[in-house]
C-alpha cells in the first residue's frame, strides 16, 4: 500500500482525536499499514463489539483515554509527542442525541476544536491539522443539486450547528494565525466534510447501518425513519483516502491546499435509506422488516443531503473507487465475519485499494 503514497507516511508522526470511534478506527489501522507512528486521544470505545476492540488498538498504538475537553491533558499530550500531523475526529456525533445533550454536544463540538486549535497555534513541530467534520455543516434547503464548499453554513438542530460552528472556528484561525507578516504560511489547517458514511465495527445508537445490524443479530424488525430520505452514503475509506491525499498536498504545497473539501459520492450516485436497507437485507438474505413513517411529533431531520464533489476530484485528483453495491458488500462482509480482528480489517484495506 505505501507505493500508493510514496511512503509518505512511513515514521510519520501521527494524532489522531477520536480513534476508539468508527472512522476513527479506521483511519487507525490505514495510517499503521502505512507506517505512521500514532498516537490516539479519545474517550473509551462504546461497545466491545466496536472495530477498535476487535483490532485490538489499544495493544497496537499509543493509545490515550481523555476527553478533548480537557484541554490541559490533551495539551501536555501534544507536547510530550510532538505529532506532525493531527486529525481531529473526536465529536458527539449522533443528531438525535444531540436534541438530549446540546450542552454537551456544544461543549464537545464547538470547544473541543477550539483546544485543538489553540494547542496546533502553540506547538511549533505541528505542521498539518485536518478537522473532520460532517455534510450537515451546510444550511440545508433541501434542493437536488449538492452543496458546494462556498455554500453558506447553517445547521438546524445541534449537532449540525455546533459542527458548523466547529467549521467556522477552523477557518477563522487559519485566516487569523496561520500567516506571518510576509504573508506566508508557516502552518495548515483544513476541514473535511464527510457524507453519510458506512462500514464496519459501528455500533453507535440512532444511526442506521448499526440499527439494522442490531435488528439482524437480535432477530427483530428494523423500524426505519425517513425512508424516502436521501443521503451520500460512501464506504468508510474512501473519504479517508480522500484525506491521506489531502494531507500530502497540504504538507508538498503549503498554503495550497488548506481550506475545506468535500467528499462523498458522485452526484447522480445517490440513494434513499429504504434502497439501503433493501440493498442490505438483499446481501444479507433477509427480507422481512417494517418501515416506520415519521410522524409529527418526531424530531427534525434532513430529507435531501446531497454533496458536491468536484473540488477534490480536479484538484485533489481523488474521486470515489467504489459503487454503492460494492459499499453494501464491504460493509456487510465485515458484519457477517465471525473472526474480525486486525488481520480481517487489514484485508479489507486492500481489497479496497486493490479495486482502485
Amino acid at each position: 500500500m505505501n507505493r500508493i503514497f510514496n511512503n509518505f507516511f512511513n515514521e510519520r508522526k501521527i494524532l489522531i482525536t477520536g480513534h476508539t470511534g468508527f472512522i476513527g478506527s479506521w483511519l487507525t489501522i490505514f495510517l499503521k499499514e502505512l507506517g505512521a507512528n500514532i498516537v490516539g486521544y479519545a474517550l473509551p470505545p462504546l461497545t466491545s463489539d466496536d472495530n477498535y476492540v476487535k483490532a485490538e488498538l489499544d495493544k497496537k498504538i499509543n493509545s490515550i483515554i481523555g476527553d478533548i475537553r480537557d484541554y490541559s491533558k490533551f495539551k501536555e499530550v501534544v507536547k510530550k509527542n510532538n505529532p506532525e500531523i493531527i486529525y481531529h475526529l473526536a465529536a458527539q456525533p449522533i443528531v438525535r442525541k444531540s436534541y438530549e445533550i446540546p450542552r454537551e454536544t456544544y461543549e464537545t463540538n464547538i470547544m473541543g476544536t477550539v483546544n485543538i486549535l489553540e494547542i496546533f497555534r502553540k506547538i511549533d513541530i505541528t505542521k498539518i491539522l485536518i478537522n473532520l467534520t460532517t455534510d450537515k455543516v451546510y444550511e440545508n434547503l433541501e434542493l437536488d443539486c449538492g452543496y458546494c464548499e462556498e455554500d453558506r453554513l447553517g445547521g438546524f438542530d445541534p449537532y449540525s450547528s455546533s459542527k458548523a460552528c466547529s467549521e467556522i472556528i477552523t477557518s477563522a484561525y487559519r485566516n487569523s494565525y496561520y500567516y506571518n507578516f510576509e504573508n506566508t504560511i508557516n502552518k495548515d489547517v483544513s476541514s473535511v466534510r464527510f457524507g453519510n458514511v458506512i462500514g464496519g465495527g459501528d455500533w453507535q445508537v440512532d444511526r442506521l447501518v448499526p440499527d439494522i445490524m442490531r435488528s439482524i443479530k437480535n432477530n427483530e424488525d428494523i423500524l426505519i425513519r425517513n425512508p424516502y430520505s436521501i443521503r451520500p452514503w460512501q464506504y468508510v475509506l474512501e473519504p479517508l483516502r480522500g484525506i491521506l491525499i489531502l494531507t500530502i498536498k497540504m504538507m508538498e504545497e503549503s498554503g495550497q491546499y488548506s481550506s475545506c473539501w468535500n467528499f462523498g459520492p458522485e452526484i447522480n450516485k445517490i440513494y434513499s435509506v429504504k434502497q439501503l436497507v433493501e440493498s442490505i437485507f438483499q446481501y444479507i438474505g433477509r427480507r422481512s422488516y417494517k418501515l416506520n413513517e415519521v410522524s409529527k411529533e418526531d424530531l427534525h431531520e434532513t430529507k435531501n443531503l446531497l454533496l458536491n464533489i468536484e473540488k477534490a476530484k480536479k484538484k485533489l485528483n481523488w474521486e470515489p473507487i467504489l459503487n454503492f453495491k460494492d459499499a453494501i458488500e464491504f460493509t456487510c462482509n465485515w458484519y457477517m465475519e465471525q473472526d474480525i480482528d486486525y488481520e480481517f480489517d487489514v484485508k479489507q484495506i486492500k481489497k479496497y485499494i486493490n479495486k482502485g
